[in-house]
Order: C-alpha cells, then sequence, then structure tokens
C-alpha cells in the first residue's frame, strides 16, 4: 500500500515497481501498447517548420461544448449562451486561455484597444477617463484565481442525466492568471469618497451587463482590471481589452469588456441583480445579491461517460472555494460510507483550483466515487440531500453539492444523484 505523509499519499518508485510486478499497475495499461525492447521505442523523427504559433498536437482532440441552457447541449454556436471547458482532458490547475469557459449575453464583443476607455465617476473627488495605454502604464499585479459561471451545475439540480460528462456537468468553472491594475490604485488615483460603499461596473457588450458591488475591505484589496490572461492580452471572449477580476466571487460580477465603473452609498439594483442573478429558495423567497462562489470539488478522472479497468486506477479531480484555498480533500470510493484523504498538489492558492488524487484499487464490484473539498475557512462541501434541504429544486445558482458517479460491474462510470 502507499506511504502516508502527513495529508499525502505517495507511492514511491519501490513501491509503484512492486504493484506493477503483482499486475496492480498492469491493468493500467492492459490492451494498450506497452514496450518490451529497445526496438519497441518509436525512432526519431523530423520536426516541423517553426512558426508564429504553436498549434496542439494533432494527436489531441479537446474542444469546449457549447449550450443554450439547461439539458440543452450541443447546440448550434449561433444560439449558445455558453461554452463549457473539457475539464476531463486537462491536467493540473491553470485552464489554456481557449478552453476556459465562456459565458456570454450578447456574444463576444471584440473592442479596438485603441479607441476603448474606462470611465471612473460618482461618489469621487476626481471624476478621469483613463485609455488601455493608461492603465498599462500603472503598477500591475499578477495572481492565479478561478472564475466560475453561478449556473455552474445546474444539470443536476432536479435530475441526474447518466450520459453527461464532467464537462457537462462542472465545465463552467476555470482557472488563469490574471494580469493588471489593483482596483486599490485607481481608488487612489480618483479618491474616491469614504461614504461610497458600493461600486457599479458595467461592460462594454451589446446587453449593457452592469452589477452592484460591495466594497468590502476584501474586495477592494484583491480585486483587478486586468488586461492580461495566462501571459497574454485578455482574449474578446474573455473581456478584451480589459475587465474586472473579482477573486472568489461570481461569474458575472467579473465584468469583461469593461467600460464604466461608478462609485456609491447604495446599490443601483440593475435588470442583472433584480430580474436575472437572483436565487429562489425552498421557502420561496428569492435572495438577492448572492455574491461569492462556495466550497466545491469534482472527481475529473474518471468521471461521466468513461470506462474504468479492475486493478489499479488514479482518482484525479479538481477543488475551490471562493471563501479562500483548499485545504483538504476526501474521497470516497464506496458511495460516502467512508473516506480517504486526497493528495493536494501544491501549491494550493487561494481563491484558485486546486489538483487533488489519490490512488484507487478497485475490485471490479458497482460503487460510488464522489469527493467533498474543505477550505481554510471551515467550510464543507456539502453532500446532496442537505444541499437540497436547504436550496430546494427551484433555484439555478450556485450548485456545489457533492458530485457522485457510478461504476457498474463493466467499469462503465455515469453521473448519479447520490
Amino acid at each position: 500500500m502507499p506511504e502516508r505523509n502527513g495529508s499525502e499519499v505517495a507511492w514511491n518508485r519501490r513501491q509503484f515497481l512492486a504493484a506493477a510486478s503483482t499486475g496492480i499497475v498492469g491493468g493500467t495499461v492492459a490492451g494498450r501498447a506497452s514496450a518490451e525492447t529497445l526496438a519497441d521505442v518509436p525512432t526519431r523523427e523530423p520536426g516541423a517548420d517553426l512558426g508564429a504559433l504553436s498549434a496542439r498536437s494533432k494527436y489531441v482532440q479537446i474542444g469546449r461544448i457549447p449550450e443554450a441552457g439547461p439539458r440543452r447541449r450541443n447546440v448550434d454556436p449561433a444560439d449558445a449562451i455558453n461554452s463549457k471547458a473539457p475539464l476531463q482532458k486537462l491536467v493540473g490547475a491553470i485552464t489554456p486561455s481557449d478552453l476556459h469557459y465562456e459565458r456570454s449575453h450578447s456574444g463576444a464583443a471584440d473592442l479596438d484597444p485603441s479607441k476603448h476607455r474606462l470611465l471612473v465617476h460618482g461618489m469621487v473627488r476626481k471624476q478621469v477617463v483613463f485609455s488601455v495605454e493608461d492603465l498599462k502604464a500603472m503598477p500591475a499585479t499578477s495572481r492565479i484565481a478561478f472564475l466560475e459561471c453561478t449556473g455552474n451545475g445546474w444539470e443536476n439540480w432536479k435530475k441526474a442525466d447518466g450520459n453527461l460528462t464532467v464537462q457537462n456537468t462542472h465545465g463552467l468553472v476555470s482557472t488563469s492568471e490574471w494580469t493588471g491594475v489593483p482596483l486599490k490604485f485607481i481608488l487612489g488615483l480618483v479618491e474616491k469618497e469614504t461614504a461610497a460603499t458600493w461600486m457599479l461596473a458595467e461592460g462594454g457588450d451589446a446587453a449593457g451587463v452592469a452589477r452592484s458591488i460591495p466594497l468590502t475591505q476584501e474586495i477592494v484589496d484583491e480585486a483587478i482590471v486586468a488586461y492580461g490572461q495566462n501571459g497574454e492580452p485578455i482574449r474578446p471572449a474573455h473581456g478584451f481589452p480589459i475587465r474586472l477580476i473579482l477573486p472568489g466571487m461570481e461569474g458575472n460580477l467579473n465584468i469583461k469588456w469593461l467600460r464604466r465603473l461608478k462609485f456609491g452609498d447604495q446599490p443601483w439594483m440593475t435588470r442583472w441583480e433584480t430580474a436575472r442573478y437572483t436565487q429562489l429558495l425552498a421557502n420561496g423567497k428569492a435572495r438577492q445579491f448572492q455574491l461569492r462562489m462556495e466550497t466545491n470539488s469534482v472527481i475529473t478522472q474518471p468521471s461521466g461517460t468513461m470506462q474504468i479497468r479492475p486493478g489499479y486506477n488514479r482518482i484525479s479531480g479538481l477543488a475551490w472555494s471562493g471563501h479562500g484555498k483548499i485545504a483538504r480533500v476526501d474521497i470516497s470510493t464506496d458511495g460516502a460510507k467512508s473516506w480517504q484523504e486526497a493528495q493536494l498538489n501544491l501549491p494550493a492558492l487561494p481563491k484558485a483550483q486546486t489538483r487533488f488524487q489519490m490512488d484507487w484499487i478497485w475490485d471490479g464490484k458497482p460503487t460510488k466515487i464522489v469527493s467533498r473539498s474543505i477550505d481554510d475557512k471551515g467550510n464543507v462541501q456539502p453532500d446532496r440531500d442537505s444541499f437540497i434541504a436547504t436550496m430546494g429544486t427551484n433555484a439555478l445558482f450556485h450548485y456545489n453539492a457533492q458530485q457522485t458517479w457510478s461504476i457498474d460491474q463493466a467499469g462503465r462510470v455515469e453521473n448519479v444523484l447520490s
């Protein structure tokens, strides 16, 4: 069995080779090509010419899934409202920019950065209009943070479709390194009035998405007016040339194509926070300004529609929390009857996705696998029954119940509620 070192479970080289000799690891390569001699190793090949961009290998098939709403998948891109990241094919914690999930209310605007402006006004002593070049000339910061659509997980609110992949169920979350100007620096330039406790952020897309944001000390300290994503300019689908980044907060608050910041002493009650992003609760009342994303996790390997073999399997997944950093992830391989602590791929960063993993020897009998995450503030990802008891089934946003995958005797993995 693997050695346990604190919260980590690690197979050393001796144990791995011993497992391979007994067939535990061999099950993972059964039926696949394996090298027995040097003659089986492929020969060297000449490479392609260098170009302006590096393409993915022709052997890598990976892409997002356009969607028109809950249970309306694989639609014409013209009808899509979002596009989901392929979590089951990603490794590590950072999402490539072109695979980062997309949610747009009127398509992806492609704005001319030389003409774009950011107006900062309201309860400030100096009302200013900044160009993109003005912003790029200011002191910059970079931080890794996840973004998550409030509708992530909406596929499982009322029922579980067994044919769903983890891309279908959880593909509206991604993690990037964001670079830009700290909001705090801009507040100093415009001299925000002390009485201004709310900020209105408005986008330059045709939908005119605008959200009221409470200016807590945490938000002021962490917010970024970003122009960079993963080392390059933000792409149009993600808000080029500038967007707001609020680590840990609802995806829709991270306004894309940012054109205006207005400061005041109360929320503006835009249609996006009255008619759109409100949450119907089990008691019939609606909650407004449920702004922070909750503690969450999901197993991505193995996950929905995959096939596994008896013997050694590597369980892997992602965990995240809008409250802080992931402190621990537990995995159950017997339908939540017992739990084992998973290994975290360090460093586990605040308000960023963290990769977790665990060795598992499957005995070939039907079972269920599930993960639960705990953050450094003590928030625990709820089981589905507890979550539904609180939220009911008429809500649509902030679904963070534990995700269960069932595995039948043939090794087929399916999406189930619990």
